[in-house]
């Protein structure tokens, strides 16, 4: 049994039922890392005795016949912008080099709740923007895994940790899982804090996770989904059941809705002609839709907004050191210091008004489906490669999943998208195992 590859629920019902301790599965994501690290620079910060000593109290625990968490004994990565008690959080840049933070992250705090191991903290690109960290694809290391949760998709997809955690503010956790070859998902706005965490933008940031199945990302998540009074944006409400509806069968057939979005000619011609001819398997089960043609402008709104809160995010970064910032966010810190008041504010109060649009859509339809990323993850180390396929559902504040089900042209990984309503996390990702087992039995 390589321990190494097994999902996050499996590995947590193997400890539970006694079959493996939290000890040896840390032990052989450690002895993973020590073979593939040099190659794929997955971790910022890694500490193996400090795991094992986790993973030895998690089996106390377990042996003394105490309360245990969903995520007992079981390895997480953490992307390195989330605060952390007991590892430095340097959030991608030399600025913030060697900051230890004194308290855990409310999203790490659940994790530590739940019984999950820290494993360390993964690789994130500079400040979290676009500019890339020092992590190669696995599947080809002269190939970016994508951004900006690079280290935290790399690593689960290398077998260095079963689940990570990352963030979200135009495409940074549905393009790094569709590029390596994983599961990610992205809960709707709300739903999981942001207590620090490093903010780039408040309308746009938003939490999710990593894993090797569907069941993976809802055991994680729905430990980490919960109200948080520190998160001004943080939705009051009964916890979801993900991981239990996850596992149902849908009571009748889902149907879904194709939307290519304005920017589709913007993917590669086989990549469009690989997703369209799944659409057409689908059959009656897909349905094209055609947004109207005020969605032309989202991607500009989202430009505004996420520049102008970049500009009042990093001041002091750009102050005291836009030496030691690259070029491409130094950019970008710029043009968001030249957005007008007024532009940002009707961008912010547009992204409601887009979403209305949909609500008709989910009327008739369980989910979106699109694509996650122009194309497989581009040759070359210099760009994390476009979010652009993402842009419209961040935006909006509306959950998706990627799932791993296509190639691309050089065989590399290419993910299939699912949006749903907002606050519908659920039945998404109900919907997305059925098509995962549709596509499967085909």
């Amino acid at each position: 049994m390589d321990l190494a590859l097994k999902g996050a629920a499996e590995a947590a019902q193997l400890i539970r039922d006694g079959l493996i301790s939290s000890k040896d599965l840390v032990s052989a994501c450690l002895e993973q890392i020590e073979r593939l690290e040099d190659k794929i620079g997955a971790w910022a910060f890694i500490d193996p005795e400090l795991a094992l000593a986790q993973a030895q109290r998690a089996d106390s625990v377990l042996q003394l016949g105490q309360p245990i968490g969903s995520l007992h004994g079981v390895p997480v990565g953490v992307k390195d912008i989330f605060d952390t008690k007991d590892m430095p959080t340097e959030d991608g840049t030399v600025l913030h080099r060697g900051r230890q933070p004194q308290q855990d992250a409310t999203v790490v705090a659940k994790l530590r709740e739940a019984g999950a191991i820290i494993m360390g903290k993964t690789v994130t690109t500079e400040l979290a923007v676009f500019h890339p960290g020092k992590t190669r694809n696995p599947h080809d290391l002269e190939r970016t895994p994508g951004g900006s949760s690079s280290g935290s998709a790399a690593a689960v997809a290398a077998g260095m940790d079963p689940q990570a955690v990352g963030t979200q503010t135009n495409g940074a956790r549905i393009r790094p899982a569709s590029f390596c070859g994983v599961y990610g998902y992205k809960p709707t706005f709300g739903h999981i804090s942001r207590h620090l965490v490093l903010p780039q933008s408040r309308p746009l940031d938003q939490i999710g996770v990593f894993g090797r199945s569907i069941e993976d990302v809802a055991l994680i998540a729905e430990s980490l989904v919960g109200y948080d009074p520190s998160d001004p944006d943080s939705i009051m409400q009964a916890r979801p059941g993900l991981f239990t509806v996850q596992a149902e069968k849908p009571p009748v057939e889902p149907r879904l809705a194709f939307v290519k979005t304005p920017v589709w000619q913007e993917a590669d011609p086989f990549t469009r002609s690989a997703f369209e001819e799944l659409v057409v398997e689908l059959g009656e089960s897909a349905a094209e839709i055609h947004l109207p043609d005020m969605f032309n402008g989202a991607h500009e709104h989202h430009r505004q907004i996420m520049e102008a809160d970049l500009a009042r995010s990093f001041a002091a970064e750009y102050r005291d050191g836009a030496d030691q910032l690259s070029d491409t966010l130094k950019q970008m810190i710029e043009r968001g210091q030249k957005v007008l008041a007024v532009d940002y504010n009707n961008a912010v109060a547009a992204r409601d008004i887009y979403y209305g649009a949909f609500e008709q859509v989910f009327e008739w339809h369980d989910a979106i489906i699109t694509l996650a990323t122009v194309g497989e993850a581009p040759a070359g180390l210099e760009s994390t490669g476009s979010p652009m396929f993402c842009t419209i559902w961040t935006l909006c504040g509306m959950p998706a999943i990627t799932l791993p089900l296509l190639q691309g042209e050089q065989g590399m990984p290419l993910g299939v998208q699912l949006v749903g309503s907002r606050g519908d996390d659920a039945r998404l990702l109900r919907t997305a195992r059925w098509l995962v087992e549709t596509v499967a039995s085909a």
